[in-house]
């Protein structure tokens, strides 16, 4: 916008110093046409640059992110590929297979039954479930509902069965929950029951049998009812027997048998084989608001939650982990704790969730990644939660 000078002034300007004022305006226009310099570019966004690296130096065919800031605003993004066979792009805050996410559903669920007085905690599973739990070292009246969640039983994981050795053979195979169970009471126990830590998907198939055993209803619908519905996941839905597709837009997820092999598709599946333990579908946005409700009183009575957010030391999930009752907390290099679970299915991981300020941050990339890519998603949680 151009300036002028009031009349009586200009008369009273000399020509020689006009001239040298306009000259020094025209330099100032130059100046303000130039380009502006490099330093003050907007910086990338760090978690677009993270998801570029896992893509990038991370070999993952797609990643993507939905992250919830102070604000309270929520922002998604992706990179790579969602569909290697057509290149199609990656559909924003597309459904993924959640993994053992899903047993954060579970114990929900389980401590719902224990605030109605359906269930009690530190009673052995024999009390719901007789006689079901026995193996080489197993006593199911020796192992409590609390170590089941916990993953304090000692209870053998059923994936190291034969059966389930080779993915590639049972892509489309129904496996019913006892067949799964009695894959791991063909094992040994791993500890006697509360004389130790291991992750083992068998704590959360037992889980859903006590949830049906009480309830009456399958263990679908009771996840529905009790979470999915409850809380307005609209993009979440636990399998039906024989649904083997993801319903909504999603990228596709990759099976890698060993290093350098071609990908296997591996994006439609029999979840049966991860049942309660790891069966549920959601979107990122999803899994964020699934932890936000939980935290913050949503989904259980105060004195439940805080029975879940107990904690032991889970180190061999991460440096400074810690287990609860289905969920674990992980300690940011900001400082704080991020509370959530994260999960593996064939085809995807999942890392993320919630602090308790609010800030949440889920990523996923559709291939199971070695252990230093894998660090790579835990990272790219870290900086979207401190950024």
């Amino acid at each position: 916008m151009n300036e002028h000078a009031p009349q009586s002034a200009a008369h009273r300007i000399r020509r020689g110093r006009y001239a040298v004022v306009a000259t020094a305006a025209a330099a100032v226009a130059l100046v303000a046409q130039a380009p502006a310099p490099v330093s003050a570019a907007p910086r990338p966004d760090v978690v677009q640059q993270r998801l570029d690296a896992l893509v990038k130096d991370g070999g993952m065919p797609a990643a993507l992110a939905t992250v919830k800031g102070r604000d309270g605003r929520s922002r998604t993004y992706t990179a790579g590929v969602g569909d290697l066979a057509t290149g199609g792009r990656v559909p924003v805050d597309g459904q993924i297979r959640a993994g053992s996410n899903t047993k954060a559903f579970t114990a929900v669920v389980v401590l719902q039954l224990v605030a109605e007085g359906k269930v009690e905690l530190d009673a052995a599973i024999d009390t719901y479930l007789p006689g079901l739990v026995r193996g080489e070292g197993i006593d199911g009246r020796k192992i409590t509902v609390r170590q089941l969640l916990q993953h304090t039983s000692g209870l053998p994981d059923y994936m190291g069965a034969p059966a389930l050795a080779d993915f590639t053979t049972i892509q489309f195979r129904y496996f019913e929950p006892r067949e799964l169970l009695d894959g791991a009471l063909a094992q040994k126990a791993r500890f006697a029951a509360g004389t130790g830590w291991e992750y083992s998907n068998t704590n959360y198939l037992v889980g859903g049998l006590l949830v049906q055993k009480v309830t009456g209803r399958p263990f679908g619908e009771e996840v529905t009812k009790r979470v999915i519905d409850r809380i307005g996941l609209r993009h979440t839905y636990f399998p039906a027997t024989g649904d083997t597709a993801v319903h909504e837009a999603h990228p596709h997820g990759y099976l890698s048998t060993v290093p350098g092999a071609p990908l296997i598709d591996y994006t439609a599946m029999d979840t049966s084989m991860a049942w309660s333990a790891g069966a549920v579908v959601s979107t990122n946005s999803d899994l964020n608001a699934f932890y936000g409700a939980l935290l913050a009183g949503r989904l259980l009575p105060a004195a439940q939650l805080a029975q879940m957010r107990t904690t032991v030391p889970a180190e061999f999930l991460g440096p400074g982990v810690r287990y609860g009752l289905g969920i674990q907390s992980r300690p940011l290099t900001c400082g704080g704790l991020v509370w959530g679970h994260g999960g593996t299915s064939p085809g995807y991981r999942t890392r993320g969730g919630v602090t308790q300020d609010g800030r949440a941050a889920t990523v996923t990339v559709t291939t199971v990644p070695g252990a230093a890519t894998g660090q790579l998603v835990n990272d790219a949680v870290d900086a979207a939660l401190c950024r």
